[in-house]
This record gives structure tokens, C-alpha cells and sequence, in this order.
């Protein structure tokens, strides 16, 4: 069965760095776009970024842009995204998330920024 399984995310300083992953299996990751939202305390989930199959085109928030980047392996199923420059605002649980059509997502994963 599809598994989306999210890691990495700490307390971080603000202006600190983070990279958070997601390790994706039971289905062909390397045919699908991979994306990340998060969800702050009392909001709405979000879209944070988003990748192609192959890794070449990249959509980002406004909110994130310039600070964020996604990545992914299709040899290891991994998709990642590098928080720099990190603010208090980006505290939030953060998801991945694939559209088979069916739309998968994981656990999540708890970024807080706060000093």
C-alpha cells in the first residue's frame, strides 16, 4: 500500500536551517509530482512546494519563496525540502503529499521556529 513517511523536523532558532524528508513507497515515485504542505496551530493546510517527476520544474509559495527548496531521489522514493532562513511564521506540521489520483498523505512532521 502507499506510504508516505515524513522526518526531520525540530525547534529551530529563527535564521536557522532544517531539512525535513519523506520516504514514499508503494507506488512508481518516479512517474508522480511530489508536493509539501503544512498546517499551522488553528489554520488551514497549505501548499509550500511542489516537484516535477524528473526534479527539473519547482512551484513554490509566495510565503517561501527565495528560503525553500524541494528536491527529491528517485533512486532512494525521497522527497525533501530545505528551510533556510527560518521564521517563526513557519512554525507548522509539515506533510507530504502524492496524487495517484487518490491523494496520499503522510503523518506529518512538527517544525517549530522559536528561540
Amino acid at each position: 500500500q502507499v506510504q508516505l513517511v515524513e522526518s526531520g523536523g525540530a525547534l529551530v532558532q529563527p535564521g536557522g536551517s532544517l531539512r525535513v524528508s519523506c520516504a514514499a513507497s508503494g507506488f512508481a515515485f518516479s512517474l508522480y509530482e511530489m508536493s509539501w504542505y503544512r498546517q499551522a496551530p488553528g489554520k488551514g493546510r497549505e501548499f509550500v512546494a511542489r516537484i516535477s517527476t524528473g526534479g527539473g520544474v519547482t512551484n513554490y509559495a509566495d510565503s517561501v519563496k527565495g528560503r525553500f527548496t524541494i528536491s527529491r531521489d528517485n533512486g532512494k522514493n525521497i522527497v525533501y525540502l530545505q528551510m533556510n532562513s527560518l521564521k517563526p511564521e513557519d512554525t507548522a506540521v509539515y506533510y507530504c503529499n502524492v496524487v495517484l489520483p487518490t491523494i496520499y498523505w503522510g503523518q506529518g512532521t512538527q517544525v517549530t521556529v522559536s528561540s
